[in-house]
């Protein structure tokens, strides 16, 4: 053993022995417990951050520790390996987006190998490979023939310059984000998933996931958004419309009903089409309106704008007139395109009503009183009871909602329905770098699916693109074939899927990766399935989870798994933050530093106060903590860290820095404390270890100071096997471990006893640190005497005898205040440990001329005596 601790070259050795033993790698093996344990796989995209870094040393923590638990441990890893990124680093570099993504693969695999992950290599999976796209494409075929796929057309966001369509967030200030063109909203033919039909369930199956934070399952129940409400039919006003019909929309306050003064429909609604014939002015605000953003929550924010029309409906119970309007708050692929307006009562409509003098007539009784008076105020949104309603007056919401039902119903102008917020999923993109749709398009079949033979449909990868819509759809050596039902000239689908898709189901092709038969082999995916533990950030909430849990029950009706859901337990780790600092430049601009780069001045309590760039020495402003990111310079190479102290200081100090679910700030002197605790660490093992072996520990020929140390050893293993298998908590799993070598160092090297005991504790630090710190308790453990491999050693098992303890030290209290201390035998009963403390010396000095009015005694810990 080295006198020095030396990372470098103890995590290269421990390291080549894993990948020699192939220690990580698992095979099926019934009868044995399995825990599969992943991560969410990364996006290639160069270089790992600390983000990454955090995410997998949590999983890993987790599985090391199942695997010490004696159970049969997956922890698989892949790559995220298509999308937009790849595409547009391609363009910038002038190089095909496969050739830039399996370089980053390999650059990548390289420093998470360095970090020491007890992942299974041989299940490496890459979504951008044919070979696993292949069966989503497979999958794709089957429920496009069973209708659980369908094509529709599809309002999107199109840019009219890069010939695409782009997603809500790469449309800025209404303009595309690459190119700076004005944003069309346009139908186009798209190929959609039918989520909707597993709404409920999805809905329902969450309260199956005690394992997943309530936070999360709150944010999946609003993204679905159940809501029983109304169906209302507002009759045509025929002198107006020139025909008969009904406008239809959705409420969820039918109540409110009496109050409505107007109605508004979208852009794309056929009465906007109708009423803008003959009217320019409102020709022109329908293409407007054409042009926003179809985002929800961009709707929300944006000002509300309206033009009237010369259409009217009836109001279906009292036959009033209400003119109809068309307003940009409205869109077409929510609900039905139109919203009866209640200004009284719904912010928008307020908003808006408010803006074009349109009349507000207060229909519910609320906190707020009987008007709704400007400014708007939350309270006007109440249930309450009926006013200014006619026959509904004096009723409250539930009493109102049957009562106009039935009124409806008797009119055959509306019903009760329920809705979900949930729309279906668009999975087509028209990029280049995604997986091909497998269908084909035939003058004479229609859309017909790539027979399942000719499958993978594989996207060429020598291609460059260069913006301007997809290259595939300008390569007729991709898109012409003859179609697979009556042989004619036909074309292939050049739209791609949503990268979406891959990261749906990849969790259960790790269980079969290499599997030729099918998308899964059922009975690995079963002896796997579910995901045991899943580890990643808290913003694929929503859209990776709902998805994910969407694929799996597609998946389970197949007769691919048997499960109902993919993750029984959910750890969404907190972001690492640093502190960031910059300049402000004369254009109002702001060039960031990196902390690298800057000179602190701390305060007596550690805080910065004042800093100055190194290569000036002139100041800098302090930005504050936030996330790492590079828009703000304020990243930490990991690699860097790595190179400096070695993979195990790495993780020691992202463990001990903060619990898994809260934010870790980033810290120089954090990284450098984690690493002098490592090197303590090794320098007490390396004394024991050249002091040569020690004889067999006799537990019964302990003295009292040996039985003080084995307690804490034993208390060590029994808080730090809470902290890591129950809670999560490594931070205070490793502040066992550095409670106990506090002991251990101090602890007297005399006898034969004193130095079993020492190598009762060191091998006790290396098992627990095994689990965050693999590398360094590799090499003790074998140091320490033992011929099997630490990762092949189970938990240390608690001693209950040595936490029992023979005598017990108790506060003792006078009025409540600390007096002292007394020995006890742990035997003692109440009356005796009273005694003891009345005549205890401390006791007597500081009630003399006192008289003693109680004695309150709490077993094993204080006694108070209360005088006057």
């Amino acid at each position: 053993m080295h006198e020095l601790y030396q990372p470098r070259e103890i995590e290269a050795a421990a390291q080549t022995f894993w990948d020699e033993q192939k220690s990580f790698e698992v095979s099926e093996q019934p009868g044995k417990d399995t825990f599969y344990c992943l991560s969410m796989f990364p996006y290639p995209s160069g270089k790992l951050h600390m983000g990454h870094v955090r995410n997998y040393t949590i999983g890993d923590v987790i599985a090391r520790y199942q695997r010490m638990q004696g159970k049969n441990v997956l922890q698989p890893m892949g790559w995220d390996a298509f999308g937009m990124p790849a595409e547009n680093a391609a363009m910038k570099n002038n190089v095909a987006p496969a050739k830039w993504t399996y370089e980053n693969i390999a650059y990548m695999k390289n420093q998470l190998k360095s970090l020491g992950l007890a992942i299974d290599w041989s299940r490496e999976i890459t979504t951008c490979k044919p070979d696993y796209y292949r069966w989503e494409q497979w999958l794709f075929t089957r429920l496009f023939e069973k209708g659980v796929i369908y094509r529709k057309n599809g309002t999107v966001n199109w840019d009219p310059v890069d010939q695409t369509v782009l997603a809500n967030e790469q449309v800025i200030d209404g303009r595309g984000w690459r190119s700076g063109a004005v944003i069309e909203k346009r139908e186009i033919p798209m190929y959609y998933f039918k989520i909707t039909a597993y709404a409920d369930e999805l809905l329902e199956s969450l309260d199956e996931l005690p394992g997943w934070p309530e936070q999360v399952k709150t944010m999946q129940r609003n993204w679905i958004g159940k809501s029983r409400g109304m169906e209302v039919q507002f009759p045509y006003d025929q002198a107006s419309i020139g025909e008969a019909g009904t406008l239809k929309v959705f409420t969820t306050r039918p109540d409110t009903l009496m109050g409505a003064t107007y109605v508004a429909v979208a852009a794309e609604h056929p009465l906007a089409t109708l009423a803008a014939q003959n009217n320019p002015e409102l020709q022109a605000f329908i293409n407007e309106c054409k042009s926003g953003s179809v985002a929800e929550a961009d709707v929300a924010t944006q000002e509300k704008k309206g033009l009237p029309t010369s259409l009217f409906v009836e109001h279906p119970l009292t036959g009033e007139k209400l003119p109809v309007w068309v307003a940009n708050y409205v869109l077409m692929h929510y609900g039905d395109g139109a919203v009866m307006a209640v200004p009284a009562h719904d912010e928008r409509d307020f908003e808006f009503a408010t803006k074009y003098s349109l009349p507000i007539k207060p229909v519910v009784r609320t906190s707020a009183g009987d008007e709704t008076p400007a400014p708007w105020q939350d309270a006007y949104g109440e249930h309450g009871q009926l006013i200014n309603s006619g026959e509904f007056d004096g009723l409250d919401f539930a009493g109102a909602f049957d009562a106009i039902e039935a009124a409806l119903l008797k009119k055959e102008l509306g019903k009760s329905r329920t809705q979900f917020r949930l729309r279906d999923w668009g999975i087509s993109r028209q990029r280049y770098w995604g997986c091909p749709i497998p269908i084909i398009h035939c003058d004479t079949c229609g859309d017909v699916p790539v027979p399942e033979d000719q499958l993978p449909v594989k996207l060429p990868e020598n291609v460059v693109p260069d913006g301007a819509g997809s290259p595939l759809a300008r390569m007729p050596e991709f898109y012409e074939c003859s179609c697979p039902t009556c042989g004619a000239p036909a074309k292939r689908e050049t739209d791609t899927m949503d990268t979406f898709v891959e990261s749906s189901w990849y969790f259960a092709r790790y269980a079969s990766p290499h599997y030729e038969g099918g998308m899964v082999d059922p009975k690995a995916a079963n002896h796997w399935l579910p995901v045991d533990q899943y580890i990643g950030g808290i913003e694929h909430a929503i859209l990776h989870l709902l998805y994910a849990r969407f694929f799996h029950k597609l998946m389970r009706d197949e007769g691919l798994v048997s499960s109902n859901e993919p993750f029984k337990n959910l750890l969404t780790q907190g972001m690492v933050v640093a502190e960031t600092f910059y300049r402000l430049e004369a254009n109002g601009s702001k060039t960031w530093f990196n902390p690298a780069d800057v000179e602190f001045e701390r305060d007596s309590k550690a805080k910065i106060i004042g800093a100055k760039l190194i290569a000036d020495g002139q100041p800098v402003e302090i930005g504050g903590i936030e996330k790492m990111a590079k828009s703000k310079n304020n990243g930490v190479d990991p690699q860097s860290m790595i190179d400096q102290y070695g993979a195990d200081t790495c993780r020691l100090f992202m463990m001990f820095a903060s619990p898994p679910d809260m934010s870790l700030e980033w810290s120089d002197s954090g990284v450098e404390g984690s690493h002098r605790f490592l090197k303590r660490v090794w320098r007490l093992a390396q004394a024991h270890v050249t002091a040569g072996a020690a004889s067999a520990l006799d537990k019964t020929a302990l003295n009292d100071d040996q039985k003080a140390i084995r307690r804490s050893i034993h208390l060590a293993i029994k808080q730090a096997g809470q902290d890591v298998g129950q809670h999560h908590k490594f931070n205070t799993a490793i502040a066992q471990v550095m409670t106990l070598m506090n002991v251990l160092e101090k602890a007297p090297q005399v006898s034969a006893q004193d130095r079993e005991l020492l190598q009762e504790g060191l091998e006790t630090v290396a098992l627990l640190l095994a689990p965050i710190t693999p590398h360094i308790s590799h090499e003790l453990w074998a140091a320490l005497g033992h011929s099997g491999p630490i990762i092949d050693a189970g938990w240390p098992v608690v001693d209950d005898s040595a936490l029992v303890q023979d005598t017990l030290q108790l506060v003792i209290q006078v009025n409540g205040k600390l007096r002292g201390h007394i020995e006890m035998p742990a035997s003692a009963t109440r009356e005796e440990v009273e005694a003891a403390a009345r005549i205890n010396e401390n006791v007597l000095r500081f009630i003399d001329g006192l008289t003693i009015r109680k004695v309150i005694v709490v077993p094993g810990k204080l006694v108070n005596i209360v005088a006057s």
